[in-house]
């Protein structure tokens, strides 16, 4: 069974207003909601490992009013965040794919590798997590771009993946 699920289209700092627009999407049942403890994140999600996996998945939404970077500048940001064991480019190995959902614009990537991003913005310690994979979507709306972000243990991003497509179709704005 799908649930809908509601996020204001607005920082969640900046509170609601009467006619203001709100995305709407709809997230599986078996994906775990959390609130979220930073005002820079819409809400998260955590995706329940296959087993034999470490850890679950993390799903993030994120929205920064009509800032946040371009489409290409996070897709370059993502793709850094991911090495490759066998010494290639991260960029050799993702790919993107694009296509209009509801009427709004969705470019998504694949990569998988080694996990390598900061541990917190801004910080010089690194994750590292082999054997990892990140997907990311950029949704442009008419009030700036969501960016959806799902990182994992490999198999249990692979387990979610037709899911995260489907949510990610399933986003709309009204």
């Amino acid at each position: 069974m799908i649930r809908t699920t509601l996020a204001l289209l607005l920082l969640a700092t900046a509170g609601s207003a009467v006619g203001q627009p709100v995305l709407h999407y709809d997230a599986p049942d078996d994906w775990i909601e959390q609130p979220s403890e930073s005002p820079m994140r819409v809400t998260e999600f955590r995706l329940p490992r296959v087993p034999g996996d470490a850890e679950d998945a993390e799903l993030v939404v994120f929205h920064f009013g009509g800032s946040g970077g371009s489409v290409e500048a996070n897709l370059q940001r993502w793709i850094g965040q991911m090495e490759q064991p066998d010494g290639r480019s991260s960029f050799e190995v993702a790919s993107t794919t694009g296509f209009e959902t509801n009427g709004l614009a969705v470019t998504m990537l694949d990569v998988s590798g080694i996990y390598v991003a900061a541990v917190s913005p801004g910080s010089a310690t690194r994750l590292s997590k082999p054997n990892f994979r990140l997907m990311a979507a950029v949704v442009e709306t008419p009030i700036g771009p969501y960016f959806f972000k799902l990182t994992g243990p490999d198999r249990t991003v692979a387990r979610w993946n037709n899911r995260f497509a489907a949510f990610l179709r399933s986003i709309r704005v009204d």
